[in-house]
């Protein structure tokens, strides 16, 4: 029986990380939710309410891009004793965690064996990295990368490429059944 994969999609800010899931759940049925939705709801919008007047967890989501650092250090403290409490809690929700920046935090979902693919969007080309103060994480993390330099078009087109590969050829008790998965070496 095929089963949809349990995905990591990572990258810099803005790079089109939400997009390339969007296309992923529009076109392929698949489910995702981004990290900072997820933390919002989970426990920031709680820690943050009072300091910045947000009435709900949506005003805090929509308001992170103003505090991006403080969002990347509360996380690293929630996840402070386990490092992959988070990517549980959204693996919980939906089947595709979007916007992880901590390498630590990766490794142990690696360890724990939490995903089976790790997807990496990058735009560098056209668009610039992020800062260190909130991210700590590369294309090595990464166990394919989707090129994000051309038209949304052709991220689209990537997109339903690896989509239909993905919903096609995975067996949640075999693993990915693709010969080109199968050849993915994760050394982290």
């Amino acid at each position: 029986m095929n089963e949809t994969p349990k995905l990591l999609i990572i990258g810099n800010a803005r790079h089109g990380k939400d997009t390339f899931a969007e296309i992923l759940r529009d076109e392929h049925g698949m489910t995702f939710e981004s990290s900072s939705q997820a933390a919002s709801d989970i426990f920031l919008y709680d820690l943050l309410k009072d300091k910045y007047g947000y009435e709900t967890p949506e005003e805090c989501f929509e308001d992170r891009h103003n505090h991006r650092q403080e969002w990347y250090e509360a996380i690293c403290e929630y996840n402070k004793y386990d490092k992959a409490r988070l990517a549980k809690g959204i693996l919980e929700r939906t089947g595709c965690y979007v916007g992880m920046r901590d390498r630590e935090e990766i490794k142990e979902c690696v360890k724990q064996e939490l995903f089976d693919l790790i997807i990496w969007v990058d735009a560098s080309e056209r668009l610039p990295g992020e800062p260190a103060t909130s991210f700590n994480i590369d294309k090595s993390c990464a166990d394919i990368i989707i090129m994000n330099n051309g038209s949304l078009e052709e991220l689209i087109d990537k997109t339903n490429r690896l989509g239909k590969i993905l919903k096609g050829s995975y067996n949640k008790h075999d693993g990915p059944s693709i010969n080109w998965v199968d050849k993915l070496v994760r050394d982290k």
